[in-house]
């Protein structure tokens, strides 16, 4: 399924709070901009969608495979990084940042935040120059950007 692209624009708050992955076949991806944890955020880019209710179903589906996919390269940039996940965590909240979007988080009992959920949770941290390209380089990879 491809998305509508007509007039769809990423919301400057992720642009601000994350790096560019890349295109997969219905999200943007990004990199979490805080180091603290292994975490991508998928934008579907279909202009005006707020909710999961808002793809069409064969572009719901979609979704939860680049979900499960995401799962698979936050968990690769977590081992790079040599924080080894043991928890996978899920979200698509939107209650600040409207346009649809979901978070797909690698986790591990010795991270700042556990058990409670990252959100709220402090301040984040950038990432060090090489830790950085470490990340995006496993999460491309895994990725196949």
């Amino acid at each position: 399924m491809v998305p509508s692209q007509m007039m769809f624009e990423i919301d400057a708050a992720f642009v601000a709070t994350s790096h560019a992955l890349g295109e997969l076949a219905l999200s943007h991806a990004r990199l979490q901009a805080d180091a603290r944890f292994a975490w991508i955020v998928l934008i579907p880019r279909v202009a005006g969608a707020a909710e999961l209710e808002d793809l069409a179903a064969g572009e719901r589906d979609v979704l939860m495979d680049e979900v499960l996919q995401a799962g698979v390269a936050a968990r690769a940039v977590a081992e790079a990084l040599g924080q080894p996940a043991s928890k996978l965590n899920v979200g698509q909240l939107g209650n600040i940042t409207a346009q649809l979007h979901v978070h797909v988080i690698a986790r591990r009992p010795q991270d700042v935040a556990w058990p409670a959920p990252v959100w709220g949770f402090g301040t984040a941290e950038p990432y060090a120059p090489q830790a950085l390209e470490t990340a995006l380089a496993a999460a491309r990879r895994v990725l196949g950007l």
